[in-house]
């Protein structure tokens, strides 16, 4: 008699897009995959304080209901420190894939936009080309500031951008002057920067700051003179309308 094993199926990855702060701001589709999942894994702080994606996902799973994985990835630009970080954090998932476990990723916002689910998502078909990885939209900061401040963001034929902040003071004025309205993420560390050249641009009135939009502990900011000097937080982002 001829003894006979069977393969585990492998589990499957999802990227999760649990929006921008407010709980209620998630998709059907998003709070039915983490009922539905074995593992859900998501961003976890160094010192032990609550990341924003696990305050949002938190509001829908019940203490010990589901098997919780913290993942702590290091704010640095190394780029040998972060491959070997990714690749540790991609290890740490594939253990539960490989007993054929569902593991989903939460992250604020949308998966597909300025997120760590692009390094985890990326570095685990590298690494385990066989997974099978979805991602979930969800709505990002830009949107949820769209709404909290009344805004349109493009209209007809203009144009719309969403732009990291950076000190590239040129780079920051081709961005305001070749597009109707622009969402400057990580504006955090160059405000001050941001302030001078909007109001060299005559923008200055035409710009808002929000910090965690949508969320129990947002900010907002109609002067931005007000935020001269100040330290922000990082989730925090500048909108310009023309």
């Amino acid at each position: 008699m001829t003894g006979t094993t069977t393969a585990t199926k492998l589990g499957r990855l999802y990227g999760l897009g649990v929006g921008p702060g407010d709980p209620e701001l998630i998709t059907v589709k998003a709070f039915r995959l983490m009922k539905e999942v074995d593992v859900i894994a998501y961003p976890k702080k160094r010192m032990g304080s609550k990341s924003y994606a696990h305050q949002i996902m938190e509001t829908y799973i019940q203490p010990g209901e589901k098997e919780l994985l913290g993942l702590v990835f290091p704010m640095t630009k190394d780029e040998d420190v972060l491959k070997a970080s990714w690749e540790k954090t991609a290890t740490t998932i594939w253990e539960h894939l490989a007993l054929g476990r569902d593991v989903a990723f939460v992250t604020e916002g949308d998966p597909n936009l300025y997120s760590t689910w692009i390094h985890m998502a990326r570095t685990m078909k590298s690494l385990h080309p066989e997974v099978e990885i979805h991602s979930v939209p969800g709505i990002s900061s830009a949107l949820g500031a769209a709404s909290r401040l009344g805004l349109y963001l493009a209209d007809g034929d203009e144009h719309f951008a969403i732009i990291p902040a950076t000190e590239d003071r040129e780079t920051m004025r081709r961005a305001l002057e070749n597009h109707d309205t622009v969402v400057f993420i990580k504006v955090a560390k160059v405000i001050d920067l941001m302030i001078d050249l909007l109001s060299e641009l005559n923008l200055d009135r035409n710009a808002s700051v929000v910090t965690k939009v949508t969320s129990g502990e947002e900010q907002v900011w109609l002067d931005i003179h007000e935020l001269k000097g100040q330290e922000l937080n990082y989730l925090t982002l500048l909108v310009v309308r023309k």
